[in-house]
């Protein structure tokens, strides 16, 4: 019985983490117990287990009695995970120049076509889906278990604002995000560590600088 419980505690979470890092739930939303547990067919135990272990990743807020929120991020919050996320993902660029290949190089470019057509659709969504993508492929090739694990957990802490600066991306702005990520592959072609990892620093900043924009036009609303 302990074992199918911790199942279906990881079942639970797992579908919340992922309804959390799609945007599903935003930040704020409630999360009542008894609700996620008739959604899914499961008691209200492993609901409270999956609750409990969101909250230590920093994704929840429990409430009193059996509910919690979406962890919303303040400023000061916002500014940690940008700098977290502006080492981690440098570790990772470095990591890909070490190793780059053609095969990564075809994988990455691959990407970055999909990204162009999306720009050109002016189709957002697909544009962010593809960028998710390409950063999910550098942490894979970076080869390093620990550091995808602890770098996919932080982009999951703001996916929701990653999605929200790109669908604030004016139309002619579509088209030069797909081409900065263009410009990492070549840049990454070149194995020049100085470079890359000015060159991803640029590029997280800049991303950094847009979720802050969309975080204060939020507050002042």
């Amino acid at each position: 019985m302990g074992a199918v419980q911790t199942a279906a505690s990881d079942a639970v979470a797992e579908h919340l983490r992922a309804a959390i890092h799609s945007g599903s739930y935003a930040p704020g939303d409630r999360l009542v117990e008894r609700r996620i547990a008739a959604d899914l067919g499961v008691s209200h135990i492993p609901v409270r287990e999956a609750l409990a272990r969101l909250t230590e990743e920093g994704l929840v807020v429990r409430l009193p009695g059996r509910s919690a929120r979406v962890r919303e991020l303040d400023e000061r919050a916002l500014e940690e995970l940008a700098t977290l996320r502006l080492l981690l993902e440098r570790m990772v660029a470095l990591s890909v120049c070490d190793r780059f290949s053609e095969p990564i190089a075809d994988e990455l470019e691959t990407i970055v076509t999909a990204m162009r057509e999306a720009a050109g659709r002016r189709d957002r969504a697909a544009l962010s889906a593809c960028d998710e993508r390409f950063h999910a492929a550098l942490w894979r090739h970076a080869d390093n278990g620990l550091l995808l694990e602890i770098a996919a957990q932080l982009r999951g802490r703001v996916a929701s604002f990653l999605r929200a600066a790109t669908e604030a991306l004016s139309d002619d702005e579509l088209l030069e995000h797909a081409d900065s990520h263009a410009r990492l592959v070549a840049v990454l072609a070149g194995r020049d560590r100085r470079v890359v990892g000015r060159a991803m620093e640029q590029h997280i900043t800049a991303a950094a600088t847009r979720i802050r924009r969309i975080h204060e036009a939020a507050n002042e609303g």
